[in-house]
């Protein structure tokens, strides 16, 4: 190979391309296969590389300095084990820096090495997003070795074999092994987390990879949750008599999920249940009522983004992180968009005309992002408040 080991580096990330960005190792040493994808957000890299729809990627920051809040539990998302069931791997501009920060419980390297995510400082993040933007995200491996010893040749050909996020269902290792109960409210200044106020819905989450402020999202309107397995059936929700029920995000591609999740989230429109869909939750819905997904070249991973309502005519700066979306051409007659992204045009959104059953493409529980979003639950309260 052409490229030649620069003296002093001790991690790389090498493409499918054979392109190799040379740096300093960071994290948990080893190495890392994965689809490799820019975040835009200025905050949350606790929150971000904890969110399982994250799973079987790299994220490269794009912000250049990352770890100076430190670590702790509270902003943890997932409910799954390190980096096997989230982010395989990091990349940052500069190393991160030490913790400075009230509520740091530990350091971000320290952090990143327990995990298991393996992590490179040093590199040149812009050039990276650059041929991520103008060439769609790349099969990488990120590897750090405290020796500098690498197989370059052999890292290129093991991104070059891998066979990508299409037609892979992430969800049945995301998701919980059997159900349970939360109740845990939303973060407040100087509180922490809240206590549930009184229950008003009993709603049944079905868990692809959700993050636990989803979950806090519903308890602050009142909800009693309960989150099942992604394999369980609508006979077995229904079961339950909820009020509603709620699709979670997670990750891999919709479709593959879907062979088994689509049939049972059809039967639960058709039982005239109130359903609301996020993120994955959202386009396996979408491909429950006849629409169809496909992958995106970039994807969309940042807490910036701009989405429009089209039902209320307001912009929202929201959360993202996904890398498929909804072909709106596709949306059949019944179907109406509701949200969609004002940087692209591609859907952030969708209702049911005759249903009370909707999703949203974005993160409305944000962690990390803006709170713009978070009426999108009180609406799924008044779904469930009409429906009783």
């Amino acid at each position: 190979m052409a490229a030649q080991l620069t003296p002093g580096a001790t991690g790389v990330l090498a493409l499918a391309d054979g392109t190799i960005f040379q740096g300093i190792g960071a994290g948990a040493v080893g190495e890392a296969l994965g689809e490799v994808c820019f975040n835009t957000a200025m905050t949350g890299y606790q929150e971000i590389l904890t969110d399982p729809s994250y799973m079987a990627q790299i994220v490269a920051f794009t912000f250049p300095h990352v770890g100076n809040v430190g670590v702790n539990f509270e902003d943890v998302e997932q409910f799954g084990e390190g980096a096997r069931t989230a982010a395989r791997g990091a990349i940052f501009r500069d190393l991160p820096t030490p913790e400075a920060n009230w509520r740091a419980e530990a350091d971000f390297d320290s952090w990143l090495k327990q995990r298991g995510v393996v992590a490179l400082g040093g590199i040149d993040t812009r050039a990276l997003t650059v041929a991520i933007r103008e060439k769609g995200m790349p099969h990488g491996v990120i590897a750090h070795s405290p020796e500098g010893k690498f197989d370059l040749d052999a890292l290129v050909a093991q991104a070059r074999a891998w066979t990508g996020l299409v037609g892979l269902d992430l969800a049945k290792d995301a998701t919980c092994l059997q159900p349970f109960e939360f109740g845990e409210g939303l973060w407040r200044w100087g509180d922490g987390y809240d206590t549930a106020p009184q229950k008003k819905y009993e709603v049944v989450v079905v868990d692809y990879g959700v993050k636990r402020n989803i979950l806090r999202s519903l308890n602050s309107i009142g909800a009693h949750v309960t989150v099942v397995p992604a394999t369980t059936t609508a006979a077995e929700i229904l079961a339950r008599k909820p009020d509603g029920v709620l699709l979670s995000n997670g990750p891999g591609d919709p479709a593959a999920t879907g062979e088994y999740a689509v049939p049972e989230i059809k039967a639960l429109v058709d039982s005239g249940t109130p359903v609301f869909g996020i993120c994955l939750g959202h386009q396996m819905l979408a491909l429950a009522l006849g629409a169809q997904t496909r992958k995106m070249e970039q994807g969309h991973h940042g807490a910036n983004h701009p989405v429009k309502d089209l039902t209320t005519g307001k912009v929202e700066i929201v959360s993202m992180n996904h890398g498929f979306t909804v072909d709106r051409d596709s949306l059949p007659e019944a179907v109406t968009e509701t949200h969609v992204s004002l940087f692209d045009g591609t859907n952030a959104g969708i209702a049911v005309k005759d249903k009370p059953v909707f999703g949203v493409q974005h993160h409305p529980e944000a962690s990390p992002g803006p709170t713009d979003s978070l009426y999108v639950f009180e609406r799924f309260a008044g779904m469930m408040d009409q429906a009783k």
